[in-house]
């Protein structure tokens, strides 16, 4: 046993050396292929990536180019009228009955004895006037009458005598014609005479200024001691009376409705200084023309006033409810205004524009009345641009959130006259 492991081979140390450095190389020849494709791979994906990045966008730039290219636009369709519109309308209350109040004899104000703000009755007594010219005249007249009182009497009693001489021929026809005459003309001036005194008694009386119907005295414009003038006009005026149940009201309707007012209309009459109060009142009557001047026509309204709350002079809103058409409405920011006429612009089925000329009526301020070219079913643009034209894609936006209701055409027609 001990020979034959004294006789095993034993191994050369170059040879050796020469296998590790061959696996040296072979490591290194292995790490830099595994490098070389790690960074190959490397490369491929960063490539990749880039292509893709650049392909996305590239997609993203072309989306957006189209959604860019969009016209968007927003759509109304129109409405039927059926509700009515309330036309409203400024007014001023005036009396039912408003009268300066003047003197028929001319004098001097011995007293007065109603205020600003006094309602009196009919016949109640005003002020009272002193006038010592009237009261001579009626002396004289009274006088006057009797003296020719006493000129008939004595005509009458001549006239008698003159008749029984004639019955015995002791006068002559014509004597007695003659006393007849004078008998005849005594009884003419005795009637003027009692006429003058009436007249003059009459005119006495209008030393007392009464009141001609019932009411409120608005305006004083005398006091004791001024001198009046008789006829003296509205411009001098002692008082101004003015019957304040019921009211009147005048108002200028336009044109365009003056055919929709007419008489016995309930209306409703509303003042800013009376907040959540309506009073109602009633059409009286219409003038039946329209003023050249204002192209209006104007209507006066009567308003009951029993508590007294509403004031002649007063600044007063005029509802007036007005019949309602079967035209359509439109948003007045759907009209376009063009060389060709008034048109709007319409989105087909196929998001296109179509213009179409349409005929409008009355003009409710924020709506317009169409008579011819709309249906209820049609899709019209709100403020469309001068550049829209025939046929052009378009995309209908959708409706803002919380966006507030579309106005009626009531509430429009009512915003507009105010």
């Amino acid at each position: 046993m001990s020979v034959e492991r004294d006789h095993e081979p034993v191994s050369d140390p170059s040879e050796s050396v020469g296998t590790g450095e061959s696996l040296k190389r072979r490591n290194t020849v292995r790490s830099a292929k595994i490098v070389a494709v790690v960074v190959l791979v490397l490369l491929v994906v960063g490539a990749g990536r880039t292509v893709m990045s650049r392909m996305s966008n590239a997609r993203a730039l072309e989306a957006n180019s189209v959604e860019h290219g969009k016209v968007y636009v927003k759509t109304a369709s129109p409405k039927s009228n059926d509700a009515g519109q309330t036309l409203a309308l400024p007014g001023t209350l005036q009396g039912f009955v408003q009268s300066p109040i003047g003197a028929r004899a001319s004098g001097y104000v011995r007293r007065w004895y109603k205020d600003i703000g006094s309602r009196v009755a009919k016949g109640e007594l005003l002020a009272e006037i002193d006038a010592p010219e009237i009261d001579q005249q009626l002396s004289q007249a009274v006088a006057a009458r009797q003296q020719t009182a006493s000129s008939l009497q004595l005509a009458n009693s001549t006239m008698e005598r003159w008749e029984a001489l004639r019955k015995k021929d002791a006068v002559s026809q014509q004597e007695l014609d003659e006393r007849r005459s004078g008998d005849a003309q005594a009884r003419a001036n005795l009637a003027a005479a009692d006429a003058n005194v009436q007249r003059l008694r009459q005119l006495e009386g209008f030393k007392r200024v009464v009141a001609p119907f019932a009411g409120v005295i608005t305006r004083r414009n005398v006091d004791v001691g001024d001198l009046i003038d008789a006829g003296g006009g509205s411009g001098r005026a002692m008082f101004l009376l003015s019957q304040t149940d019921p009211l009147r009201v005048y108002v200028n309707v336009p044109q365009t409705y003056a055919q929709l007012v007419k008489p016995g209309q309930e209306v409703k009459v509303t003042m800013s200084e009376l907040l959540g109060r309506t009073f109602r009142g009633e059409v009286a009557r219409t003038a039946a023309s329209i003023d050249a001047s204002t192209r209006t026509m104007q209507v006066e309204v009567t308003l009951p006033n029993r508590d007294g709350v509403l004031m002649p002079g007063a600044y007063v809103q005029v509802l007036l409810p007005l019949q309602a058409s079967r035209a359509m409405t439109i948003p007045t920011n759907a009209l376009m205004i063009r060389g060709e006429g008034m048109r709007v612009a319409l989105v087909d089925s196929e998001n296109r524009i179509r213009l179409r000329p349409i005929k409008i009526g009355r003009n409710y301020g924020e709506s317009l009345e169409v008579i011819e070219g709309v249906a209820p079913t049609d899709q019209l643009v709100l403020n469309p641009s001068d550049s829209l034209a025939e046929g052009d894609v378009v995309a209908v936006a959708p409706p803002a959130k919380g966006a507030p209701p579309a106005k009626s055409a009531e509430a429009t027609s009512e915003k507009a006259v105010r």
